[in-house]
């Protein structure tokens, strides 16, 4: 086994972080969160020669899952993801399309299996945790590689930020708990890579995000 590795390939009018997380060594892993320009994705997949096993979906906004069916039909492999409870989402994901004006085309996603707290996603021999933290999305779904100290939080935790909460489902005070009593007590050093902009740190998001030390 080589050393887990993380691609960022930006997507969409909204610059998601879709992620490919892979073995450095067998070059094959997954794709989390393709919300779109999935040529975009299979070109650098392509380039890289890496081989996918499966898609992780985080949650169902359509920045996140917009290009999930398209690149489950070019790879062949199953959607994991997110819980249940962002099936609604996932299926109205043609109508989020045309909210937000997009013109590209998009696909309603149905996971091939939804996920909940406590199970485990793995490529390879890298592990992942999976953690429901609902707030910024009912079925928000987390994955900790705990022997790398590494999360994919999606939209749950920003650096300096959190996910937002005004759209359908969301909910601050369920988020703010979803950081403080899953996320953080996984370790001030374990490293983070967000649905948009830049990662970081648990500790440091402890210890100066002004949404984590508001009362």
């Amino acid at each position: 086994m080589g050393a887990l590795r993380a691609g960022i390939v930006p997507v969409t009018p909204f610059q998601q972080n879709c992620t490919i997380l892979f073995d450095e060594t067998e070059k094959r892993g997954v794709v989390v969160d393709p919300g779109g320009d999935v040529d975009r994705i299979l070109a650098v997949l392509k380039e890289n020669d890496i081989s996918i096993e499966a898609i992780w979906i985080t949650h169902g906004h359509i920045d996140h899952a917009g290009g999930a069916m398209d690149l489950k039909d070019a790879l062949g492999v199953e959607i994991v993801g997110p819980h249940e409870a962002d099936a609604p989402l996932l299926a109205n994901l043609e109508n989020q399309a045309k909210k937000f004006g997009l013109n590209d085309p998009v696909r309603n996603a149905v996971p091939d299996r939804f996920l909940k707290e406590g199970d485990v996603v793995s490529f390879g021999e890298h592990v992942f945790e999976v953690f429901h933290c609902p707030g910024h999305a009912p079925g928000h779904v987390v994955f900790f590689n705990r022997d790398q100290k590494f999360a994919h939080v999606g939209d749950v935790l920003f650096h300096g930020s959190v996910g937002r909460t005004d759209l359908p489902g969301g909910d601050h005070a369920a988020l703010i708990r979803s950081i403080k009593e899953k996320l953080l007590p996984l370790g001030d050093e374990v490293g983070f890579i967000c649905g948009h902009g830049p990662g970081g740190r648990f500790g440091d998001e402890r210890r100066t995000n002004p949404f984590l030390l508001e009362d």
